[in-house]
């Protein structure tokens, strides 16, 4: 019987494999980087063990440096989570030639379905449903097709191809990235099936020679191929479902499998299905299964590697509907750029359960109030999951939750799930995995055009306030630079579009005699009341409507949460001091990392567009491209170098501006 479990990950999933381990009575050991020491999962296991270093290749992929651990720490199992080392058949034979309990599928079993290409084979002649595959890219007969990793997972080292021109640099670019994330660059070709929908049943076995079927969910929702919205059951005919099942076990059955695993498939419009991959561990999406059919995966997992028999003899009966969504730190409006910095503020409403069963909502996150998102690992912040009786009162109590959480201080997808969840088309599961290239207005912010102005209204009235409660003396007087009521106050910030000057006069009453603000936003309300004003919170009477306006500051940052949205905004001093500009024509670092390709020389002439380097960061590739026609004229940093936020990668000068 497992008494101490070392989980060799980190962020979310340790937490949730450590929430479980807690019901049991297991005691539990973290790794962690120095990135990571002050991280929640590490403070919440019983035991912990540094692993010195940030980058994953010098921690979490490190089967030596945790299996030592294990030995310091007294730990007498390993679960591996998802990612890292998860799906490394070397990592599960260590552990048990170790004399450690496995918390996963055997290492033959892992081995078989981790080259993915031998997978489809094996599985093939057991009657699994196949895409026709190339392993060369001369061989490659027509396209569209799909460039993919063979070995792990999560949408890193995959890239859609329309035409023979781009397939050289897609298979380069994709080996760069499969090498990078898992250590293996090897890759393959698939035939990419248009508005096909991603459909996966959740398999277990144990060592008793069972393999059941536990459901099906639908991971249509992508960006770049990474899945970002979940759920259970998929809505699919009773044949299909039935299909599903039976291809799922018999792939189970060809590899002996035991414990938690995934077998993916594409449906195709013709109601066709296809074999994609199978994921020898634990999903990251398994809440949804958990919440549709009371069970505890975590749990069955650790029951089956003590050798206990599975407590359920079928597929069990789906109650209700579960949907999750990642809740990831990265700006959808700029391409899906990963965000950094420091989580000042991270609180949802109404969280039934964290990591366990809820009949409502339920929120399994890596992160608190406080908590610095680094550049070193995934930007997946939290999955947030609601369970109804129906599917539209799952996405309608999820999407509400979402647009009701504060989130405060690095970027997050959280608008376009909200929008992605309240469209016509979600709800009438018209979904596949091209949903996000299709429609466009779902990348939308929440927060209206017109409703910025009052955001900024809102700020500088609480910034207000806020001076005037820690005034010492002469606290009747008006805040800010101006000690006449008769002349208006003006609070400058900066917003999502630039900057924005707010002008206003409180009468000798506190009420809002005037207002304005620049640029004014589209159909900017005229009747405005102040109707209280804390430093906190600010209520509005606008056109006979109150709204309520919550706002946080931290340092010059402001944070407001409107009914319709929320903002960030910086308050810019009054004076500022003067900085260098850039040159003309410099390229910035949007975020920390390491450039890993330079594609240019100085001197070089260039197109707009053009790719002139690639930047690597949490894990993903960001490509740089030049903004105009014209020559590169620096190239600072050279292949292989760190840099950080702001950090000039290159300069292109137009043809009238020479160097």
């Amino acid at each position: 019987m497992i008494t101490r479990l070392l989980v060799a990950n980190r962020g979310e999933i340790a937490r949730r494999i450590f929430a479980t381990c807690r019901a049991l009575g297991v005691q539990t050991v973290a790794v962690h980087s120095d990135a990571d020491a002050d991280a929640p999962f590490v403070t919440e296991a019983d035991r912990a063990v540094r692993l010195p270093g940030n980058t994953p290749a010098e921690t979490y992929l490190r089967i030596g440096a945790i299996l030592e651990a294990a030995r310091r720490a007294g730990a007498d199992a390993v679960h591996p989570g998802y990612g890292f080392l998860a799906e490394n058949a070397e990592f599960a034979a260590a552990v048990t030639d170790a004399g450690l309990t496995w918390v996963g599928p055997p290492a033959k079993a892992i081995a078989a379905m981790g080259d993915k290409m031998a997978a489809k084979a094996l599985l093939a002649d057991a009657g699994v449903p196949m895409l026709p595959t190339w392993t060369d890219a001369d061989q490659v007969t027509g396209f569209p097709v799909l460039v993919k990793a063979a070995a792990g997972g999560g949408g890193r080292g995959m890239r859609v191809v329309r035409d023979a021109a781009g397939l050289a640099e897609a298979v380069a670019s994709a080996r760069r990235e499969a090498a990078a994330a898992f250590g293996d660059g090897t890759v393959f070709i698939e035939r990419y099936v248009e508005r096909g929908r991603h459909v996966e049943v959740q398999i277990f076995g144990d060592t008793h020679g069972s393999v059941l079927a536990l459901g099906v969910r639908d991971c249509s929702i992508q960006r770049r191929h990474q899945k970002i919205v979940e759920e259970a059951p998929g809505v699919l005919p009773d044949e299909v479902r039935e299909r599903l099942h039976a291809a799922a076990v018999a792939a189970g059955r060809a590899v002996d499998y035991v414990g938690a695993g995934t077998v993916e498939f594409l449906l195709a419009p013709d109601g066709a299905v296809y074999f994609l991959e199978m994921n020898t561990r634990l999903q990251v999406e398994h809440p949804v299964t958990e919440l549709t059919t009371g069970l505890d995966l975590v749990r069955l997992q650790l029951l089956v590697a003590e050798g206990e028999p599975l407590p359920l003899t079928g597929t069990p009966p789906a109650d209700g509907h579960a949907i999750e969504v990642r809740l990831c730190a990265e700006d959808p409006g700029q391409g899906f750029r990963p965000a950094t910095g420091v989580l000042h503020r991270f609180a949802f409403p109404g969280v039934a359960a964290e990591f366990g069963p809820a009949r409502g909502l339920r929120l399994d996150s890596g992160v608190v109030d406080g908590s610095t998102v680094s550049v070193h690992y995934d930007s997946m912040l939290a999955k947030v999951i609601a369970w109804a009786p129906t599917r539209a009162e799952a996405a309608r109590a999820l999407a509400g939750a979402l647009a009701g959480a504060e989130l405060h201080g690095v970027a997050t997808n959280r608008d376009l799930l909200v929008r992605v969840l309240r469209s016509r088309e979600f709800g009438a599961v018209e979904i596949d995995t091209g949903f996000l290239e299709r429609h466009e207005e779902v990348f939308a912010p929440l927060l209206p055009a017109d409703e910025l102005p009052l955001a900024a209204l809102a700020a500088a009235l609480a910034g207000a306030a806020g001076r005037r409660a820690s005034a010492p003396v002469l606290a009747g007087l008006p805040s800010g630079w101006r000690n006449v009521p008769a002349f208006p106050q003006v609070t400058r910030f900066s917003g999502p579009d630039g900057e924005i000057e707010v002008r206003y006069r409180l009468d000798r009453t506190g009420g809002l005699a005037e207002w304005s603000v620049d640029p004014a936003g589209t159909g900017q309300p005229a009747d405005v009341t102040l109707v209280g004003a804390a430093p906190d919170r600010v209520t509005l009477d606008v056109d006979g409507v109150r709204r309520l306006f919550r706002v946080r500051r931290v340092g010059s940052a402001v944070f407001v949460d409107g009914p319709d949205g929320a903002a960030s905004l910086t308050e810019l001093p009054r004076f500022p001091l003067p900085t260098p500009e850039p040159a003309a024509g410099s390229l910035l670092a949007p975020l920390p990392g390491a450039v890993t390709r330079v594609h240019v020389e100085v001197g070089q002439r260039v197109a707009a567009g053009e790719l002139l380097l690639t930047l690597e960061a949490m894990k993903l590739e960001h490509p740089v491209l030049a903004p105009t026609d014209g020559v590169v004229a620096e190239l600072p940093v050279p292949a292989g170098g760190q840099v950080e936020t702001g950090a000039v990668l290159a300069v292109v000068t137009t043809e009238e501006d020479p160097r």
